[in-house]
Formats: C-alpha cells, structure tokens, sequence
C-alpha cells in the first residue's frame, strides 16, 4: 500500500474552520481591482473571467475587489464596482459562482473613499462649487480640495451604505465579505489622528476614533447574520507622525473581533504606496510584522499581505504563529497558480513576482491590469475559451530570452512540437546581467522557472547553437521565430572603446574590473537601476542623463521608489551630454557649459540595439517567420512576453 501524499509545506496547505466554512488551504486571493467594468459599475465577463482564474488556481478565499457602498460620495478612482446600482446583482451572482465552482469561497471588499473620492468621474452632473469631499474633519487636500466634515446624517447614511452593500453581496451568493477599513479610505480616516480632529462623539480620545467604524461592523454583521464570515482589512500603521500606531490597531483589533471573524493586517495610510504594496527595494514580507503583533492581542485567525511569494517563508511565517493566513495579490498575478503548485509539491514550477509594478502602472495610465510575466492577464476570458490548434506545426525558435522562451513554451503548451536555440550555454537572454542585483532577485527564479516549465512543456532547447539560414534550410521547420535580442547601442563618442569602458549588458561578467569611483552613461531604467545597484556594492557612482530627469522610462509607481534609492545612494546629474571618455573620467556639456566628472570605470547605459542584421539573414528562411522580443523592438520585461504570446497563439 504506497504511503499517503505528504504536502513539503503542511501548514500552508492546512484547512481553516471559519465558523460553518472550510478553508482549503492558508493561501488566499488579496484584494485586487479589475478595471474592465461597464461605466455604470458593473462586473463584465472578462473581470468574471479574472477573479475565477485565482479560484481555479487554488486560493482559498478570492476577494474581489473593488466594491463602492456610496457611488455617488465614496467611489476613489476610475471604474469601481457600484453596489448602488440596481443591475449589479446578475454581475455579482455570476461572478460568485464562478469563484465557488472551482471550491474557492467567494469573497468581496466594500469600501468608501471618503474625502478622496473622485467627484470628477462620480458625479460630472454637479457644478465645481458642488464638489464637495465629505470625511471626518473640515480640510484641504494637497490637491486644493476642499474636504468638509461629515455630519451625524451623512455618517449615518455611509453606516446604512456599508449595511445595505453587505445584504446584497450576501444575496449575491458570495460565502463571506470584507470590510475595507485600511489605507486612507473612509473608515481609515475615522481612525487616524491624522485625518479624524473631531471633538465629538465620533473623534478626540482614540476608543471615540473606534466607533464609526464598530457601527460600520456592527450594522454589517445585523445585514448578513451571525453565520456569515466577516474579514476586517486595517492598516497597523502609518508613516506620518502623529497617525496610527501599533498599540491604535492592536486596541482597535481588540475592539472589532466583537463583529468580525478573520483581522486582515495591512500597513500605511492613503500616501504610503510603497509601504502598502513594498517595492522591488524592500524585503520580502516586510510587512509581517504588524501582523505578528496583532496576532499577540486577539484571539481571531490573523492574515497577513505584503511581498509574500515564497512558499517557505509562508510557511515559516505560519509555523512561528506570525500569522494564521496569508494574502497575495502581485504574486497571484504573476502565478494564479501558485496555490495549487504548493499543494501538489510543484514549487519549482511557481512563476516568481519580480514587484516592477506593471500591474499598478498600467491601472494608472491605461485602465488596465497587465503584469510583465503573465501575458494572460486582464485576458482571462479570451485565454479561457482558445482551443489548440487543429494543424500542430514545427517551430524553431531562435534565441533563448524571455521573449523567445515565452514564445516557445505558449506554443509547445497549444500543442505544436517546439526547438528552442540558444547560441550562448543559457537562457535568459540580457536579463542575466542582472541575477547578481539583490533587488532583482526574483528575475534569475524567473528563468529558472522558464526552463522548468518548457522541459515541462516538452521543448528541445539546445545550448551553445548558433541560427543560421543554413541551419534553417537544414531544420525545415514550419515555421520561425526569430528573437535573438538586442545588443548595447555605441553612440558616437570619443573614447567609447576603451578599456575603463564597460556596457551595461556586460555588467556581469565585467564586474570584477569595475573600480571604485563609476561615471554611468544614462539615467534611463537601465542606467538607473544598474547604477544603484554599483553603490550598493560601495562603488561611488554619478549617474549622467542628457533628459532633464532620470528614469523618465520607468513606470510611475515604480519611478518614486527607485528614485528615493538613488536619492540615498548615487549622485544624479541630469542635462548632460556626455561628449569624451578618457581615462579618468567623462567629459559632459549641459547648457553650454563643460563639466568633468571623474571615473576609474565608465559603465555605458545608452540603450539597446536590434540585431537587425541576424534578423534580415533569417527572413524569408521558412514559410511562417515571426519576429519578436528585442529583436523587433527593444522593449521592457512585459513588451517581449506579450509580443511572443500572441505570436505564439496567432500560429
């Protein structure tokens, strides 16, 4: 009789009682908004499609995410799921039964703005002087709004809302809710020095700071019941001085477990971004700690969220009682799987979030929920219903990078017969220059995972072989892609091939001649983060960009960070040109002016430069040719895996 399956992480893959509910595991679905919602706040089937593929992927509990009590006063930005309106019900049903279906429960977070609400695409009817924020306290914004205090009528109506939204999402189908009491929206704002200066019954002493939001419990739990679970997502601190504090939220803690069945700890308040979802610059899990000491004062499961991707660092988060579950959202972006990998001891399997904040970024500018390494998401419901194709062809793949290795593995996965080449003796392309940088850890798991996943697939990958137009006439595939990357561009400037001059895509195996002061030639991403990364080693480094800012092609949630990295460590000189490199040092004119700036190793980060010339030898070599990744265009992580995804599906 063989031996009983044996899980390498038992507590993460656990079962949770939560009241009448099982969880299935200790992993579960943070909250995560999708922006493909109708324009009156209802749930399409591709945000369906995006929530039910975490379910399928194995959390516990999927949360979705984000549900406006008060759309018309408390809707934060763009497009939110409106619980006010009266066709949201099927949306919502729908969306339940697709989460519970795959034996997930079924989750939603409720939510107020407060005195951030966006009137500007909440309420275009009202006149600008109309355009009133409501919270806790008169304010003004650092945006110039003003912001009045709420009265006992308006605080009873955003109770009522809190109420009324929980009896609808209940009737939805949904197992349980969470109450959003965290990161600078409205409940938040009750509870924070900061924000709360009311002398009333509602402010001053922090027990009277408690009570909106205990009313707010207190009227939810009357709506949906004794049976039906309640999460409470709150932050346990934030940054400014003078606003909350541990001992605040281990007291408010203590307060709410009257109403509530599971305390989700989070940190920061409306402008901790970087403290509310930690950048690529902090420690995985930095978070866990605020859990670990609200966990000392209640009596309730306690989840914690922040950075968490590492299945043994979850695992010895629960196995030192920091936590009783543990939330990802970044992570399930990048892995909706991650789950179900851990349960069937598949680790080595995972997709790693490398935290570049695409996800975040392209919310901001385009109103969409990508990520850099998962091209399928924000297109779940197409990826959902493609079948594979009739006609498998052969295809050779030349070069082995994130877009060649995407490329092959989607294609393998549809049912083709796949011949990944690679001319170096790895793959990963120009991302291997970077496996030594701390904060870009996760990108070497990353190709690690890739390669698993294609021999996983069934792709041959040969090392060490060059594509030629030979080879190709020879190899007779169906068709090719061609994504043999881009190298260092060499601008026009004296002294560009000396021995003191390194290029950025040598950094790796160029990193023992570097001395001690470096003079970085562009302050793009590149430059930046290959620059920081220099300091840290305790090289001196002064990062030079013709542009008038650095890291001007860094995404805007990413760009703060690895600013105040930079700020902390490196010297930036922006406006200049570079125009000599000598031997000791760069010479530079900005404003007409000339400027030297010492160096004992010049790192060159002025770009990349297509292969055009392999590209155009290959043309034309089979009947179907694709070009993709660098190759085509240079591009960032999530340009080279959406190019090769769709190329791959095309075929």
């Amino acid at each position: 009789m063989s031996a009983p399956y044996e899980p390498e992480y038992p507590l993460l893959c656990a079962p949770l009682r939560l009241g009448k509910l099982t969880l299935r595991s200790r992993m579960c679905s943070a909250p995560m908004g999708f922006p493909d919602l109708t324009e009156d706040g209802c749930l399409t089937e591709g945000a369906i499609a995006f929530y039910e593929n975490r379910a399928r992927g194995g959390a516990a509990i999927v949360t979705v995410s984000e549900a406006c009590v008060d759309y018309r006063n408390g809707k934060s930005h763009g497009r939110l799921i409106n619980l006010e309106n009266p066709g949201v019900l099927a949306g919502l049903t729908n969306c339940a039964r697709a989460i519970r279906r795959h034996g997930a429960l079924a989750s939603i977070e409720l939510n107020h703005a407060g005195m951030l609400s966006d009137f500007d695409v909440v309420s275009s009817e009202r006149t600008k002087d109309e355009r009133v924020h409501c919270g806790p306290s008169d304010a003004v914004l650092p945006t110039g709004t003003r912001v009045k205090a709420m009265d006992n009528g308006q605080i009873r109506a955003a109770v009522d809302a809190f109420a009324k939204g929980a009896a609808l999402v209940k009737r939805a189908g949904f197992d349980m809710l969470m109450v959003h009491a965290g990161h600078g929206w409205l409940i938040h704002q009750f509870l924070s020095p900061l924000t709360n200066r009311r002398t009333d019954e509602y402010g001053g002493s922090r027990e009277r700071r408690f009570r909106f939001a205990l009313e707010v419990l207190e009227a939810v739990r009357a709506a949906v019941g004794e049976d039906f679970p309640i999460e409470l997502r709150f932050s346990a601190m934030e940054t400014a001085p003078g606003g909350i504090t541990l001992p605040d939220a281990a007291a408010f803690a203590r307060a709410a477990e009257k109403w509530v069945d599971i305390l989700h700890v989070s940190a920061g308040g409306e402008p901790d971004f970087h403290v509310t979802h930690p950048s690529m610059f902090s420690e995985p899990g930095c978070n866990v700690q605020y859990a670990a000491e609200i966990k000392k004062h209640v009596s309730l499961p306690v989840a914690t969220v922040g950075a968490l991707n590492e299945p043994e660092q979850m695992e010895a988060i629960l196995a030192s009682g920091q936590a009783d579950l543990v939330c990802m959202a970044r992570a399930l972006l990048a892995d909706p799987e991650l789950p179900k990998k851990v349960r069937q001891n598949r680790t080595d399997e995972i997709l790693r979030c490398i935290r570049c904040f695409t996800c975040h970024a392209e919310r901001m500018l385009t109103q969409t929920r990508i990520c850099a390494l998962n091209p399928q998401i924000g297109r779940e419901a197409e990826a959902k219903f493609a079948s594979p194709p009739t006609s498998p062809k052969r295809l050779l793949v030349a070069g082995g990078g994130p877009g060649g290795m995407q490329a092959a593995l989607t294609a393998a996965r549809r049912g083709h017969r796949v011949t990944l080449c690679e001319r170096s003796e790895a793959l990963g392309g120009n991302l291997r220059c970077e496996r030594r940088v701390p904060f870009k850890a996760a990108f070497p798991k990353y190709i690690e995972t890739m390669t698993r996943q294609l021999a996983l697939a069934g792709v041959e990958v040969r090392l060490g072989c060059e594509v030629t137009p030979d080879f190709v006439r020879a190899f007779q595939p169906d068709a090719l892609f061609i994504a043999v990357g881009a190298e260092a561009a060499r601008p026009p400037i004296p002294g560009l091939e000396g021995p003191n001059v390194v290029f950025g895509t040598e950094l790796e195996t160029r990193e023992g001649e570097i001395g001690r002061r470096v003079a970085v030639i562009g302050g793009g991403l590149v430059g930046c983060e290959s620059g920081l990364y220099l300091a840290q080693q305790g090289h001196e480094v002064t990062i030079l960009e013709q542009r008038s800012a650095a890291a001007a092609d860094a995404n805007p949630r990413h760009r703060p960070a690895l600013l105040a990295q930079l700020a902390a460590h490196t010297a930036v000189r922006t406006g200049m040109t570079a125009t000599e490199i000598t031997a000791e040092g760069v010479c530079c004119t900005a404003d007409g002016e000339k400027h030297f700036f010492p160096a004992d190793t010049v790192l060159c980060a002025a770009g990349l430069r297509p292969r055009r010339e392999t590209v155009d030898a290959l043309r034309g070599a089979a009947p179907i040719v694709e070009v993709i990744g660098d190759c085509f265009r240079p591009d960032i992580l999530r340009g080279a895996t959406w190019r090769a995804y769709h190329a791959a599906l095309d075929l």
